[in-house]
């Protein structure tokens, strides 16, 4: 059931810095504010997938299975490791650029940011322990009321996000004339995702 306890817990889980935190701030950063606004969608129906498993018992199946957590694993870990060598090299997704991104569309920007949590097996997992503690206890209602309490949350992360990415697409005009900022952002996102890229190798199960 959707209460201030578990209100209070879903926005500590989302304003937490993570992959779709900083994915969404470096769009407003390097591709600005609209890339932001597709970056902060992407994320968010990112985690329909997770919320499905939860809902269906198939994260507890990937809980006890190491191999096919592991496989959803390393894909997630090659795919941040590629969008780090890509803001490295200053021509990937990553990229902060001196203008309004035209060379991408706004939804392939949302693709990548849903497939930054669909490649994390621990979201799913993560559901699984996070919403059973909010339930009536009715075996009736336990699909409805994970769907609701899947919605809100859903729902607070596009919004945090979202102000996530506007304040960095603001903020970036102030960084547009000097290379030397820009390259360091490059630099440092690349760090950070090769950061996150380690962290989740090392997550088990």
């Amino acid at each position: 059931m959707i209460t201030v306890q578990f209100l209070l817990t879903a926005f500590v889980v989302v304003i937490a810095p993570g992959t779709g935190v900083v994915y969404t701030l470096a769009m407003g950063l390097g591709r600005g504010r609209r890339s932001a606004v597709a970056a902060a969608v992407g994320c968010t129906f990112g985690i329909v997938p997770a919320l499905a498993a939860a809902i269906l018992g198939v994260a507890a199946v990937l809980h006890t299975s190491a191999l096919l957590f592991n496989i959803v694993k390393f894909a997630g870990v090659a795919y941040l490791l590629w969008m780090a060598w890509g803001a490295l090299r200053q021509t990937g997704a990553l990229a902060v650029k001196p203008a309004e991104t035209r060379d991408e569309s706004l939804a392939r920007v949302a693709w990548r940011g849903m497939l930054i949590n669909v490649l994390n097996p621990k979201l799913s997992i993560f559901f699984l322990a996070l919403l059973p503690p909010f339930l009536s206890g009715d075996p009736a209602r336990v699909t409805v009321e994970m769907m609701g309490l899947g919605v809100v949350f859903m729902a607070m992360t596009f919004g945090v996000f979202l102000v996530y990415g506007l304040f960095a697409g603001a903020f970036r005009d102030r960084l547009l004339g000097s290379q030397r900022a820009m390259a360091w952002l490059n630099r440092s996102f690349a760090a950070v995702f090769a950061a996150l890229a380690g962290r989740l190798a090392l997550e088990r199960a």
